[in-house]
């Protein structure tokens, strides 16, 4: 007796487990090991002849970490991942703040929000191209009125670039920071007021901290994809705009270097992991889940 209710103690212990073997097959499959042969290439080197000599070498993370050029694209990178999630933030904030206090329409409001899902992101970012381009749409209104009378050159900076990415992303932003207004009591706003708040003091004091988790999701999540773009850089962006994407493709897709486009990828991952573990460290995934989910 006691040995078949060990027996049916050890499958209930293993059920998990089987319930979670496709997905744990799926990660590792997908995940893990091509991660595994993207570090082992990063120790290679390729030869002058264009063949990858096989070993145990360094001279592309030597490259990766003390070429200055690579150095600055990094730091170019952060930066406009930085600028596009303030902006993000600064957007989403309110756009998310009057779904979650809207009566009534909130799922027609979270329908138009997730549009943007459902069509491709590079022809959502080509549709930049024939609205600022020089026979876009915003040069043809101009001339029309009679502000300018040539068209402007409005594409291929770093502003567009940022623009784009603002484009992209702000639905992340807005996703995130709606779940956690959701989960806000309306009743802690009213007893604020009933206290002698204005309503402007009620949010900064009661609404606006509690929200910050979302806030804080919805960055991370704007900041990693940010950085880690390649698409919108390449048709938005001018030829000192890349970003430390491109640089990864440059280095495996042009050159066909797969050892030094290795490295820069997983360099990339590093900063970006550094990150998401700070964010995991103080404030945890579930909140990011949530508005994911």
């Amino acid at each position: 007796m006691k040995g078949r209710r060990m027996s049916v103690e050890a499958r209930e212990a293993r059920q998990p487990w089987i319930l979670l073997s496709p997905a744990l097959g799926a990660v590792l499959f997908l995940l893990i090991i091509p991660l595994m042969f993207i570090v082992v290439y990063s120790f290679w080197l390729r030869s002058a002849m264009g063949a990858d000599t096989v070993g145990f070498y360094l001279d592309n993370w030597q490259k990766a970490l003390s070429d200055r050029f690579y150095r600055e694209i990094l730091l170019n990178t952060l930066k406009i991942a930085a600028i596009t999630t303030v902006i993000c933030g600064l957007m989403g904030y309110p756009a998310a703040y009057f779904i979650a206090r809207s009566r009534g329409n909130k799922m027609i409001l979270l329908l138009l929000l997730m549009l943007p899902f459902w069509i491709s992101y590079i022809i959502r970012t080509m549709s930049w191209i024939n609205i600022l381009g020089t026979s876009g749409a915003l040069n043809t209104l101009l001339m029309t009125l009679g502000i300018i009378n040539e068209p402007m050159q409005m594409l291929y900076n770093e502003a567009t670039v940022i623009l784009g990415l603002v484009h992209f992303l702000l639905p992340f932003m807005v996703l995130n920071v709606y779940v956690s207004l959701e989960g806000i009591d309306t009743n802690l706003e009213d007893a604020a007021n009933s206290l002698g708040a204005t309503r402007w003091e009620a949010f900064t004091q009661v609404t606006l901290p509690l929200s910050l988790p979302g806030l804080a999701a919805g960055g991370l999540l704007c900041f990693v994809l940010g950085a880690g773009t390649y698409i919108t850089p390449v048709i938005l962006g001018g030829p000192t705009d890349a970003m430390f994407a491109n640089l990864v493709y440059e280095a495996i897709i042009t050159q066909l270097n797969w050892p030094l486009g290795s490295a820069l990828s997983l360099l990339l991952l590093a900063v970006l992991g550094v990150l998401v573990a700070i964010y995991n460290r103080y404030l945890g995934m579930a909140q990011l889940a949530k508005g994911l989910g």
